[in-house]
């Protein structure tokens, strides 16, 4: 009898109790999703950041993450101000929980360079260049305390 790798059958697993229906997902829903999604979807283990992390760097990271992931994750990553947030399928994560930073640096560069489908998540290939997603990687690992930078302008009326 021919056996299939684990990763094959949490994927196949996950598909169809993703599928089965349109009410928010269970527990064990969740727990083979997040499985598959770190061992299987998200690449970048192996990948090492070239940049040292510095208080310039992370306010680098910071300006960049301004720039390109504030309408989403909110000024400080945690959806502080972003009103469709919690309402989006799957909810967008705040940056800080552990589930995120689970995630190895690399992991979290390539999540920013190629978007985790179908969550939302864009791709910022083409649009960032390598030094400033490695940035936004160092303001991940050093965010600021919820709703110490305010919302974003674009949902404040501002």
């Amino acid at each position: 009898m021919k056996r299939f790798p684990t990763s094959v059958l949490l994927l196949l697993a996950s598909a169809m109790l993703v599928s089965c229906g349109v009410n928010s997902p269970g527990r064990v829903e969740t727990y083979l999703a997040t499985r598959v999604k770190r061992h299987v979807t998200v690449g970048g283990s192996k990948l090492k950041d070239p940049l040292p992390v510095t208080p310039e760097s992370i306010a680098a990271g910071k300006r960049n993450f301004g720039y390109y992931c504030y309408a989403c994750h909110g000024l400080d990553g945690q959806n502080t101000g972003v009103p469709f947030a919690e309402h989006m399928s799957p909810p967008v994560p705040p940056l800080n929980s552990p589930s995120v930073q689970a995630y190895s640096d690399g992991q979290l560069r390539w999540i920013i360079e190629n978007g985790i489908s179908p969550s939302g998540m864009p791709a910022a290939k083409g649009i960032l260049n390598d030094q400033e997603m490695w940035e936004i990687v160092h303001y991940v690992r050093h965010l600021p305390a919820k709703g110490s930078l305010g919302e974003p302008k674009a949902y404040s009326g501002e």
